[in-house]
């Protein structure tokens, strides 16, 4: 009787349905958390209170200072995290489907590289911190425009692995370039700053950062919601999904330039975050298949969540902030080699 009981818990907990509502669950839950905890605590029913006041503009009756906390402090963060989790998280299942390979991440094109020299450009020419997010944008977008016009030049039966090989050798280029203007840069005030913003963090987002790449990431998202059902066709030969009437090398051009598009905004405002774009796709296709038109909701909804936790993590399990890739490796390299000996037990 009680292994019977166990068994059909266990087969309700597995179902593809229940699956399919740990995602939203999970993110709703870690939103709430993320608002609510910190050093300073706020009730969830005064988090509603706050943000009903700020939105029509109605008295709250709350202290100001817990207006200030979720208005100024946390829910920006709270936003940024979601969206960035997000865009990383989508640009990384779309990559993983684009180039058939479980191991691609965002910055397999070179994206975070070109983002990363143009951020750290910006600081060692002390420019201010709206010109160093523009860089940093724009950086990324020319990094993966090199890295593709080098692969459509490059004539070769396997053009997904032409662009792969050259967005590790650029990638490689413009990390060399990095550490050049690291070793080049003043050692008490400059360096301490790029070494941060290299770190990944949340702490300085505003609301006006938030604003200013969302247009960027809903441009970048369109395109995806749009062909996600068309993605699924790439994980066949090119001639095969040529004969069903695909045209393989315009859906790729596309799909990379929303991916990127995303990315850079992403890691403009954030600096680099990593194992977000690897980590989540994994997670979201164990819980409701391969389809790119269930994987991709599924991802961003995971992505947003995961961030959100981390941040949290970040800012409150110690005096001081952790910086976001630190935990992001520290916590996701461990869970994906949980996820790998899960996958090797299917495969034997």
């Amino acid at each position: 009787m009680c292994d019977a009981w166990r068994m059909s818990v266990a087969d309700a907990v597995t179902s593809v349905g229940v699956r399919r509502w740990l995602a939203p669950l999970s993110l709703v839950v870690l939103v709430i958390a993320s608002l609510a905890l910190g050093k300073y605590a706020v009730a969830p029913l005064d988090i509603v209170r706050a943000i009903w006041a700020g939105l029509t503009g109605a008295p709250s009756g709350l202290p100001p200072t817990v207006e200030t906390v979720i208005w100024q402090v946390r829910l920006p963060r709270v936003v940024a995290a979601l969206l960035i989790g997000a865009a990383l998280s989508a640009a990384g299942a779309a990559y993983q489907g684009l180039f058939r390979n479980p191991l691609v991440s965002p910055d397999i094109l070179g994206v975070t590289a070109g983002a990363s020299l143009g951020a750290v450009l910006g600081i060692y020419l002390a420019l201010p911190l709206l010109a160093i997010q523009a860089l940093a944008f724009v950086g990324g977008l020319a990094a993966v425009a090199l890295v593709y016009a080098i692969g459509s030049a490059v004539r070769a039966h396997d053009p997904v692995l032409v662009l792969v090989l050259a967005g590790v050798a650029i990638g490689a280029l413009l990390g060399a370039c990095v550490s050049l203007i690291k070793t080049l840069a003043d050692p008490y005030n400059q360096l301490p700053a790029i070494t941060y913003w290299l770190l990944g963090s949340l702490s300085a987002v505003t609301r006006g950062d938030v604003l200013s790449v969302l247009p960027a990431m809903l441009l970048g998202l369109a395109p995806m919601f749009l062909l996600r059902w068309r993605m699924n066709l790439l994980s066949l030969d090119d001639e095969e999904a040529r004969a069903l009437g695909v045209n393989t090398r315009a859906l790729r051009a596309v799909l990379i330039a929303a991916a990127t598009l995303m990315t850079a905004a992403a890691v403009s405002i954030s600096g680099v975050i990593g194992w977000i774009g690897l980590l989540t796709p994994h997670m979201a296709r164990a819980l409701v298949g391969p389809d790119f038109g269930r994987l991709l909701p599924a991802s961003i909804m995971l992505g947003g969540g995961c961030l959100v936790g981390v941040d949290l993590v970040a800012r409150s399990a110690a005096a001081v902030e952790i910086p976001l890739g630190v935990l992001t490796a520290g916590l996701g390299a461990p869970f994906f080699l949980y996820l790998l000996a899960i996958a090797a037990r299917g495969w034997r």
